[in-house]
């Protein structure tokens, strides 16, 4: 039986207000956005660019983290959800809809692509919830820490792991993360970074791992040898009894990393897996490299590692360490460009660099951390103006519906120039639509809202009512510009609102 760990725990520019509980705020053009490219093997198989060149959004809860998944109009538009605040049970909820397939107690990332999440002002903290990842591709986690996540007991996420991913999952890079728990098993708490059943083209880069019985594996059983082609570098794994990490079958790359304080075991090479392993830092640790717990052998391929105060124990049933002189039993090819940090200087550059809220500085290879430029990017998002437009209204003598009207209000009082008149959903959320026999041009849009209503409206979408396709999403009424659109029908969807919206006029104009 495993010993118990022993424990020792050791802004951006104001954004524009969030509104209803559900819903989703546009970030405004100064926020934090994720940084820098995919590194390692995420950047193969066609790369991992996330919600790069979709649209971005601000979310400060679970549910509006779905929400904003739900909104596509499809599970593959690509989206940037930067998040600020503190995510847990009491604010996370599941979501329907075409585009996701979300689910309560845990941030569901399901039958899903082109999607980054990222940690923006103050920070981003999942608490007790984990990050679920299923049979998705092309998705970035950056910026965010996440942290004692249950197996069992009170409260209970993701089957204990911080960040979990299983079933055809391809193309993930999770970057400067801090991923911690309170304890090992006995406490309830599973592994930090897990992956499953075909799980591939991963990278975990400039991450902190600590404070858990189980740094992560990859395969979840001597049979499962589907998972392959993992990088990790950059990352601090401090204070963990073993799984740095555990991989069985495939092919990871571990560089640059620093390990300290590993109480049982370090990367587990087993089942047929090979492991390059070089220019890392391993300190007051035991057996950090080797096959353990198992008679099915792994091998891996090692060079220009520093091993400072590392003890080994001595070879034995199901206990193959690779020390006190680690030798290279295997060769493993790398099939992208990479530059290696000295192991000397590891402990200080991955100090400097590693986990959420720290600059997002990745290492220059040459041990000096520098910022890197911006990543792939995104619409940018357009802030609602107070003043109305000039010119031609073209809703005056258009056409319209919509989803579903209140009592005593019709969708024809949205464009009929009156602000005495308007159009209410039956409920708090819907839509209304303007209309026209042919293609029209608009490139702006006004929504009036009736007197006594003012700041009813809070999250919304405007859509291109031929395709679905989002012009923009925002909160609160006002006027909008956006590239612009030839289209017949244009549609402005409520997704959250504070008492009874009532929209006056939905004007819209060509230049």
């Amino acid at each position: 039986m495993r010993r118990p760990l022993a424990l020792r725990l050791s802004a951006a520019s104001a954004a524009l207000a969030l509104a209803a509980a559900v819903g989703i705020a546009l970030s405004t053009p100064e926020a934090s956005a994720a940084t820098g490219s995919a590194t390692g093997f995420a950047t193969q198989n066609g790369g991992t660019t996330g919600g790069a060149g979709g649209q971005t959004v601000r979310a400060a809860t679970g549910t509006q983290i779905h929400q904003a998944l739900c909104n596509r109009p499809s599970s593959s538009t690509p989206i940037t959800i930067e998040v600020q605040g503190t995510i847990n049970h009491a604010n996370t909820t599941k979501v329907s809809g075409s585009s996701c397939n979300t689910a309560a107690d845990v941030i569901e990332l399901k039958q899903i692509s082109n999607v980054t999440i990222v940690g923006v002002g103050s920070g981003a903290v999942f608490d007790q919830l984990g990050i679920h990842i299923r049979q998705s591709s092309n998705i970035i986690i950056q910026n965010v820490t996440v942290r004692n996540v249950k197996k069992s007991g009170s409260p209970t996420s993701n089957g204990g792991d911080a960040i979990g991913m299983e079933s055809d999952v391809r193309n993930v890079w999770v970057d400067h993360t801090t991923l911690e728990a309170s304890g090992g098993e006995s406490e309830g708490y599973d592994g930090l970074f897990d992956m499953k059943n075909n799980t591939q083209y991963v990278t975990l880069s400039y991450s902190i791992l600590r404070n858990s019985g189980r740094g992560g594996l990859i395969g979840s059983s001597e049979s499962d040898r589907s998972n392959s082609n993992i990088t990790f570098h950059h990352n601090l794994y401090d204070n963990i009894d073993s799984r740095t990490p555990l991989l069985r079958g495939g092919t990871a790359h571990m560089y640059n990393n620093y390990y300290r304080n590993l109480k049982e075991s370090g990367i587990n090479s087993r089942a047929g897996a090979k492991a390059k392993v070089e220019n890392n830092y391993f300190k007051d640790s035991k057996d950090v490299l080797g096959t353990f717990y198992t008679d099915q052998r792994g091998s891996w391929q090692v060079g220009g590692n520093l091993f400072d105060n590392v003890t080994w124990s001595a070879p034995g049933s199901q206990n193959y360490p690779a020390g006190p002189d680690p030798q290279s039993n295997t060769t493993v090819g790398i099939p992208y460009p990479y530059t290696l940090d000295a192991a000397s200087c590891v402990p200080d550059v991955v100090s400097r660099t590693a986990g959420a809220n720290t600059g997002l500085k990745v290492s220059d290879g040459n041990c000096s951390p520098q910022t890197p430029p911006p990543g792939p990017t995104t619409t940018p998002p357009t802030t609602p103006e107070p003043t109305p437009p000039t010119g031609t209204n073209l809703s005056i003598g258009a056409g319209s519906d919509g989803s579903s009207k209140a009592d005593g209000t019709s969708y024809g009082n949205v464009r009929d120039g009156d602000l005495g008149t308007y159009w209410s959903p039956a409920g708090t959320t819907g839509s209304v639509s303007v209309k026209w026999g042919s293609a029209t041009a608009v490139s702006r849009v006004g929504i009036r809202e009736a007197a006594g209503s003012a700041g009813a409206i809070g999250t919304w979408r405007l859509l291109n009512g031929d395709t679905g396709g989002i012009l923009a999403s925002g909160s609160g009424a006002g006027t909008l510009s956006f590239p612009q659109t030839s289209l017949k029908k244009i549609t402005f969807e409520i997704t959250g609102a504070t008492g009874t919206p009532r929209v006056a006029e939905f004007e819209t104009y060509g230049s």
